[in-house]
């Protein structure tokens, strides 16, 4: 039972949507090189929505779309990265509801870490992955390297190496590679374009502004 389950259905016929056009886009090897332009647009017809949903009930929480609903409007938020401003106002509200006992706690954690991934800065807790400067899948850069488990323990995440064994095998079975220059300087163009990253910064550092669209 919950409290809307006409929002529930809604929810999770979006994050169906979402992961069928992903399916149907990796089978035909479209996926990867870039951000494909129908996934984009599903994404922000989504996002859309979902930010109309906020706006009438808050966040969606498991009491008021159920426990599937609410994982199916974390997955359309974590994929609406064309709205810096969505992820950014939802954070304090996913933040609050993990504090009520609302929502896994790791709902807010990966969206604290998305927003650091997209704005080129160090994230908390080691959600966020990119390929490294050897052509290797690894973490995106860490604010406290040292003490990155404990902060993922705390939240129900595994240790950080065993979940860049995750990444790296997903990645090998998808036949994922690592971007060429043209695709990284087109993904810093798109960062700029949405409002993710500054206009005025010419550099390319992979640590800093290689950014992975999927």
């Amino acid at each position: 039972m919950c409290l809307y389950p006409e929002y529930r259905a809604q929810l999770l016929a979006m994050s169906a949507r979402d992961l069928k056009l992903r399916e149907g886009l990796l089978q035909e090897g479209k996926l990867f090189g870039g951000y494909n332009k129908e996934m984009e647009k599903l994404h922000n017809d989504n996002a859309q929505r979902l930010e109309e949903i906020i706006n009438a009930i808050g966040w969606p929480t498991g009491a008021k779309v159920g426990t599937d609903g609410a994982e199916a409007a974390w997955l359309i938020l974590q994929h609406a990265i064309a709205r810096p401003d969505l992820l950014k106002s939802c954070l304090s509200l996913l933040q609050q509801a993990a504090e009520r006992g609302e929502i896994p706690a790791k709902y807010p954690a990966y969206l604290e870490d998305r927003i650091c991934f997209f704005q080129g800065q160090p994230q908390k807790y080691g959600t966020q992955f990119d390929w490294d400067e050897k052509g290797q899948l690894n973490y995106w850069p860490l604010q406290d390297e040292e003490n990155v488990d404990q902060l993922r323990k705390d939240i129900g995440l595994p240790p950080l190496a065993e979940q860049v064994k995750v990444m790296r095998q997903r990645a090998a079975r998808e036949g994922e590679k690592p971007p060429d220059e043209r695709q990284r300087r087109q993904q810093l163009a798109w960062c700029r374009k949405t409002g993710w990253r500054d206009q005025g910064a010419n550099s390319l550092d992979t640590k800093t502004e290689n950014v992975i669209i999927k």
